[in-house]
């Protein structure tokens, strides 16, 4: 039976779900939950051939595991990539204070702003979020990309990544309807509302186009283990 489990699944199967790296998890999954009711005997046990289910395992799955590999690691560049821009865009924001600084105390003019309060804060939620979202794509791109790591390793890191990307990109869109305010809001009150609603804009396609990814992603992580009900005694 564990041999069996060891063989690639048909396409139909695979294509249950999305991406060539939570195909190659699914078939972890359903490797792993027979092993737990397979006697221990036979867990390392050989075929006629001479391989164990592990060995059978990682034979046939190799080309998954590289069309896995490649999958994480070009969905990870593009994520790093606009996650770098956003981090260089808010680092420099920063320092550029919306109505500059009082030439004698060097303090900010609009100080005592509530919506310069909020700009300073979304802008640090913006650049937190957008470093820890590189950090985590990079750990991504520099993993060892074996059998295990697709099992829970990779896709954690890609849901926590896309997630603290989205959030550096709320954050980033927040500091800039902030600034607006604090431009606009006396002499055309117009303008911070039309700026509003251009922000959801972009924030709208990022959640319309990538929810199905993240949505895939995270099922396939944290609920798939549920798909097997666990049984505490053997077959035999």
């Amino acid at each position: 039976m564990l041999h069996l489990a060891g063989q690639l699944a048909p396409l139909d199967r695979l294509n249950i779900v999305s991406g060539a790296a939570l195909q190659m998890q699914r078939e972890l999954l359903w490797f792993k939950e027979i092993e737990k009711i397979v006697p221990l005997s036979y867990v390392n046990m050989k075929n006629f051939a001479g391989e164990t289910p592990k060995e059978i395992f990682i034979k046939r799955h190799t080309g998954l595991q590289k069309d896995g590999e490649k999958w994480m690691k070009d969905t990870s560049n593009y994520c790093m990539l606009v996650a770098t821009l956003i981090a260089t865009v808010i680092f420099a924001a920063a320092f550029t204070v919306p109505g500059g600084n009082n030439q004698e105390t060097g303090t900010p003019i609009l100080l005592r702003s509530n919506w310069l309060m909020i700009f300073f804060i979304s802008d640090a939620i913006a650049l937190c979020s957008s470093s820890t979202s590189i950090v985590i794509f990079l750990s991504i791109l520099t993993s060892r990309y074996t059998e295990e790591d697709f099992f829970k390793s990779l896709p954690s890191k890609l849901v926590f990544g896309l997630a603290t990307l989205f959030i550096s990109m709320a954050g980033m869109m927040v500091a800039f309807s902030a600034t607006c305010f604090l431009v606009y809001s006396n002499a055309r009150a117009w303008v911070p509302v039309v700026v509003i609603t251009s922000v959801t804009i972009p924030l709208t396609s990022f959640v319309v186009l990538h929810h199905t990814l993240w949505v895939d992603t995270f099922l396939s992580t944290y609920k798939s283990r549920f798909l097997f009900r666990p049984n505490k005694r053997k077959l035999f």
